[in-house]
């Protein structure tokens, strides 16, 4: 199994992945948190940092742009070609209220017309690999059928599925049996995303879908980073380990000059996934998200992980 990390804005930033790559088992694929186009020549310093092959050193980074304009698409593209990117990700599957307003993300999806005519100009309009990670449809799941039909028309590098509609967001069950529609009639390669949270999970989907071969993980991974370890029979990541890649993070975010209370928001929403796995230590995560100072932050965190 391929396994790739999900973008999540803010969370997933190339310190997070560095970190990660360094101390669990390296993804096959990162996706970058969604660029959207803009009108300025180049790439704004925070898009540098982030896409940079100096901060993603060792890792296959795929940069993910958002967009419902082709030329914009087409022109962040020609950016990051400057930087030897060969393959970009399409986000249509962002849930997000202000992205599907702007008819973006998976709001594109309840625009099949356009978004045929916006596909058409982009996989014409430049030779890099793209991929789609997409969701079933805005409204209902009947939609996929015409999407798919839609994307079989070009050439994907791979169809990465998110089984929900827009307005499911992330409640609801997925819905699998889109899922092996696409398993079964997408022309390209299909990666699955969505609800695999423990090793279980991970066995009951490849028991059921065993011809898949990839699968990119969000949430799951962000609440316990050793996931696909345990998937392929290991144990999961002791404290040291946990320890060792939480001061990763925390120095490397200091290290940027943001301001305690910035570094501190940063570290917070980390915890707010990682700290699912210390159900014995609300009291200590209760600590953490109410420090306001890096001296309370580090006490609480190391009576959680080292146990002082």
């Amino acid at each position: 199994m391929k396994y790739y990390l999900a973008p999540l804005e803010g969370i997933t930033t190339d310190v997070y992945r560095r970190a990660y790559h360094a101390h669990f088992r390296p993804m096959d694929k990162y996706f970058t948190p969604f660029l959207v186009p803009h009108t300025k020549k180049g790439l704004s310093a925070k898009e540098i940092r982030e896409i940079s092959p100096e901060n993603n050193k060792g890792m296959y980074l795929v940069p993910q742009i958002m967009a419902n304009d082709a030329q914009g698409f087409l022109d962040t593209v020609e950016k990051l070609k400057y930087y030897g990117y060969k393959e970009v990700n399409l986000n249509l599957g962002c849930p997000s209220k202000i992205v599907v307003s702007k008819g973006r993300g998976s709001g594109f999806l309840a625009k099949p017309e356009e978004l045929d005519r916006f596909l058409d100009a982009i996989y014409r309009g430049t030779d890099v690999k793209i991929s789609i990670k997409t969701r079933i449809g805005k409204n209902e799941p009947e939609e996929f059928e015409h999407l798919l039909a839609i994307y079989n028309q070009y050439p994907l590098e791979e169809l990465i599925v998110h089984p929900r509609v827009q307005q499911d967001f992330y409640k609801n069950r997925p819905r699998m049996e889109m899922f092996t529609k696409a398993e079964q009639e997408s022309r390209c390669p299909v990666c699955y995303n969505g609800d695999i949270f423990c090793a279980e999970d991970g066995k009951k989907f490849a028991e059921q879908y065993p011809a898949v071969n990839r699968m990119m993980l969000g949430r799951g991974i962000l609440k316990n980073p050793s996931l696909t370890e345990e998937m392929e029979g290991k144990q999961r990541a002791d404290m040291a380990r946990i320890r060792a890649f939480h001061d990763q993070i925390f120095a490397e975010y200091q290290e940027r000059s943001m301001g305690e209370k910035n570094v501190l928001f940063k570290m917070k929403e980390i915890w707010s996934y990682l700290g699912s796995g210390f159900q014995e230590g609300e009291k200590l995560l209760k600590k953490i998200r109410k420090a306001e100072h890096f001296d309370r932050y580090e006490e609480a965190v190391s009576q959680l992980l080292d146990g002082e």
